[in-house]
């Protein structure tokens, strides 16, 4: 796994745990369903289905808006150095946006799609899912968009597809996991909610430090020092 890719899923991660996404969890999954939370308890088979037709929703967005960016990146090659300066530039902005420093007005303004009904069955769940993908700022959007800049300084559209790949596995795999156990992630989220807080300033960190690593063309050094700290039995295997 190349570095970019490991950051894309931890990427995910902090936009499952963002401030303004974590405590609707819940909701979505009771939505999709349309299960009270004793229900969801029994039947678990039903949520997860529901829950895989959501996920496979927003990741086929997600991954469309990654090989579209590196299909452009690809398209203007020879301004790759400069497509990464200037992304490097727009993610440390992203940064400084979860760190409340800068609070653009597009940003602010929230952008969901309300469904006043419930979605018909497993179709309309994987539709939520996509209007989750297209939709859902400024929650994800930071975060989102410095993956996207990342997939669009990479000189291949398989990778940048990879990247958003990664990014959805790890915005999917604890959603998953919530609707497998509803009541074990409520318990949790009542003892995590006073550091939700720290997820969007951790976060803000991160992409700065992304946006300068991209901005010096200093990725690449990272990634080469990172395989030098790699195994050579798990060389062997990538």
């Amino acid at each position: 796994m190349t570095p970019s890719v490991g950051i894309a899923f931890a990427a995910g991660l902090l936009s499952f745990l963002s401030p303004c996404t974590l405590p609707l969890i819940p909701s979505y999954v009771g939505f999709l369903t349309g299960l009270s939370a004793d229900e969801l308890e029994v039947r678990r088979g039903t949520a997860l289905l529901h829950a895989l037709a959501f996920v496979a929703g927003f990741s086929a967005v997600f991954i469309a808006l990654g090989a579209s960016a590196s299909a452009l990146g690809v398209l203007l090659l020879h301004w790759q150095v400069w497509i990464g300066r200037i992304g490097g530039v727009v993610v440390i902005l992203f940064g400084l946006y979860l760190l409340r420093v800068i609070q653009p007005a597009f940003l602010t303004r929230e952008r969901r799609l309300q469904l006043a009904n419930k979605p018909l069955g497993y179709l309309g769940s994987a539709f939520v899912g996509v209007t989750f993908g297209a939709a859902w700022t400024p929650c994800i959007g930071p975060i989102l968009g410095a993956i996207l800049t990342l997939a669009a300084a990479q000189a291949s559209v398989g990778h940048g597809a990879a990247l958003l790949t990664a990014y959805s596995i790890g915005l999917a795999v604890p959603f998953l996991l919530t609707a497998l156990a509803l009541d074990r992630f409520l318990a949790w989220f009542q003892r995590f909610r006073p550091y939700l807080v720290w997820v969007e300033r951790i976060a803000g960190i991160l992409l700065i430090l992304l946006g300068l690593l991209l901005l010096t063309d200093r990725f690449t050094l990272l990634a080469s020092w990172l395989q030098g700290l790699t195994p050579a039995f798990l060389k062997s295997r990538l």
